[in-house]
């Protein structure tokens, strides 16, 4: 696939947005270093059966051999995967095949692991970024590669984010499509009723937020505040460490 690159010049960002589109983790939250074991810890004290008495450093290695086997979490691979599983197929199968019982719901087990697992802050200027859109009259929404349960996602993002205006949090773990599949784009184009050039889209993660915006046509923001990933700079995109830089810019 050719991927189709938006040079870095006042001219193509000379037109200001009807919407922006925002990715969440390390682009809206910051999430601390995943700790799969903390998650499952947590999620074990709700057990009601533990057929044979597995620690949670066994039973989160037995997810890490089955993510292996998928190549779900390899940063370098990860682009590749666009397909999503939802957490709620993959925790049953997990819990269940080990003789586990857990008095939860999927998508609480969900809350629980992911609040244990990856807490999260606000990234620094957000706030203020996202009342500067509000007061511009810029619509807002959120596309999200996750496997926690929408809900989980949605929760999170209106407890650490309560004046946002997001008119959809859309997540892979609810539609299936996983960036930089151009489908997820498009579906978000499809709700808000917006033609690509319209929409900028705001992203960390360079294979499937970069790349799979400019392929949906879209104009890119590249994000790096608060990434957690080694990257190489692009100075073909809009690259931005802060959100007052991006709002001084939207000025010009």
């Amino acid at each position: 696939m050719r991927w189709r690159y938006i040079l870095k010049t006042e001219k193509n960002y000379t037109k200001k947005p009807k919407m922006v589109l925002f990715d969440y983790g390390q682009t809206l939250i910051a999430e601390q270093n995943f700790d799969g074991v903390k998650g499952t810890k947590a999620v074990l004290r709700y057990a009601t059966k533990n057929k044979y008495h597995l620690s949670a450093e066994q039973v989160q290695a037995k997810a890490d051999e089955i993510n292996r086997e998928f190549g779900r979490f390899d940063p370098k691979k990860r682009h590749l995967f666009q397909m999503e599983i939802p957490n709620t197929m993959f925790t049953p199968y997990l819990y269940e095949s080990q003789g586990i019982e857990i008095a939860l719901n999927n998508s609480e087990i969900d809350t629980v692991f992911c609040n244990a697992a990856a807490p999260g802050i606000p990234t620094e200027g957000i706030k203020d970024f996202l009342r500067y859109l509000k007061n511009k009259g810029i619509r807002t929404g959120v596309i999200s590669n996750i496997s926690y349960a929408p809900s989980v996602v949605a929760e999170r993002i209106n407890r650490l984010l309560p004046e946002n205006t997001f008119e959809f949090i859309i997540t892979s773990s609810n539609f299936m499509f996983r960036k930089p599949n151009k489908r997820i784009f498009d579906l978000a184009l499809e709700k808000a009723e917006l033609q690509p050039d319209e929409v900028w889209y705001i992203g960390d993660q360079y294979e499937c937020d970069v790349k799979g915006s400019l392929n949906a046509g879209m104009m890119l923001v590249w994000y790096i505040g608060a990434m957690d990933l080694p990257y190489a700079e692009d100075k073909n995109i809009l690259t931005i460490n802060t959100w007052s830089e991006l709002e001084r810019y939207m000025e010009v």
